[in-house]
């Protein structure tokens, strides 16, 4: 890189200017709608790069076995930056809609069998997250792909082993539900003695409240001639059966789900004020992971329909399949099992979570 030494830099040589402007492919004699085609995917690939750099950093934060209160603020600021990268990268498809469909014909079959399918940053943010194969689409591998592009050189191998290695580490997931299941329940803390008794207590005791809260409704909407009364009933008794699957898989307790609940149903306690925002932040964003990946189908729709994609995928009824996927799945769920305030189980050790009646 040109420039002098750091510090006398230049702004091109700082941003390395001149080497980025020569990577639109201009040599090619591409015209100005293959252009704006390349800058757009070029510019998600730079935002991906960003978005494993801040994930990454989270996953690491979170998955020590001790993790400092004062870290969690540093995790909930990584996760919001990420979450707007991708509202940003959302929007972008808006700029990539301006290409018409014949505009995008013209040169459609340069691309080859060249597809956003191969984007293995795309790949790598996804094993990062904790997404698992048989969660993919078709319960794909997704370093089949990439398994065969590493047989055809140096720079395809170094790619699978990047893949393999994020395959290798814990997913941001895993750590999450790890630092989650520390989580003091009604002031009893992990791993401490008959911390199996009082978390069990605090999940039968919110079960309670939950299956009487279902009964309530029912016996309500019966008197309220809302169609045939048992089968209002029934629907409450699968919703509380549901509850029950949630918290006691197999009839043992969850701690994980049951710190879930606990942050959830007592968001008010000052100890808890920041692992209630970090979950926030994490639902957050996974809510716009999934905007980005809806405005894209309909980005793929718009220009080319829905014919086959480049990479030999259904195209959008593949990137539509994608948008259903749901990696903190127990951070979604565990908001459908919640009671309302004054019906929660009584708290116990406020004190511990530095609430009083003056808080």
């Amino acid at each position: 890189m040109g420039g002098g030494e750091p510090g006398n830099w230049t702004y091109a040589d700082y941003l390395r200017l001149h080497e980025l402007l020569e990577l639109q492919g201009e040599d090619r004699g591409i015209n100005s709608d293959e252009m704006h085609f390349v800058i757009v995917h070029q510019t998600f690939e730079l935002w991906f790069k960003q978005v494993i750099r801040e994930l990454s950093e989270v996953r690491d934060i979170l998955g020590d076995d001790h993790v400092p209160e004062d870290d969690i603020p540093r995790a909930v600021d990584h996760l919001g930056r990420t979450t707007e990268i991708f509202r940003l990268m959302s929007n972008q498809w808006a700029v990539l809609e301006t290409l018409t469909p014949q505009g995008f014909l013209a040169f459609r079959d340069g691309l080859g069998s060249a597809s956003g399918f191969e984007s293995f940053q795309m790949r790598e943010f996804e094993i990062l997250l904790g997404l698992e194969n048989e969660e993919r689409v078709g319960g794909m591998d997704p370093l089949s792909n990439f398994r065969s592009m590493a047989e055809r050189d140096e720079r395809g191998a170094a790619t699978l082993a990047r893949l393999e290695d994020a395959m290798s580490k814990p997913s941001l997931c895993e750590s999450v539900m790890s630092w989650v299941e520390r989580t003091p329940i009604m002031g009893s803390t992990h791993g401490s003695e008959d911390d199996d008794g009082a978390v069990r207590a605090y999940v039968e005791a919110h079960l309670d409240s939950h299956r009487a809260l279902g009964e309530a409704a029912a016996e309500r909407s019966s008197g309220w001639g809302a169609g045939d009364p048992t089968k209002m009933a029934a629907r409450m008794t699968a919703a509380h059966q549901d509850a029950v699957d949630f918290l006691m898989p197999e009839g043992e307790v969850s701690r994980a789900r049951a710190g879930l609940l606990f942050i959830e149903s007592y968001r008010e306690l000052p100890l808890l004020t920041w692992p209630r925002k970090l979950i926030d932040a994490i639902v957050e964003l996974e809510e716009s992971m999934v905007k980005w990946r809806f405005a894209h189908a309909r980005m793929v729709e718009r220009i080319m329909g829905r014919r086959i994609g480049t990479g030999g995928t259904s195209g959008v009824d593949y990137l539509d399949m994608t948008s259903q996927y749901r990696i903190f799945k127990d951070l979604w769920g565990v908001r459908t099992i919640l009671v309302k305030p004054q019906e929660r189980p009584a708290l116990r050790n406020a004190e511990f979570y530095g609430y009083t009646a003056e808080s």
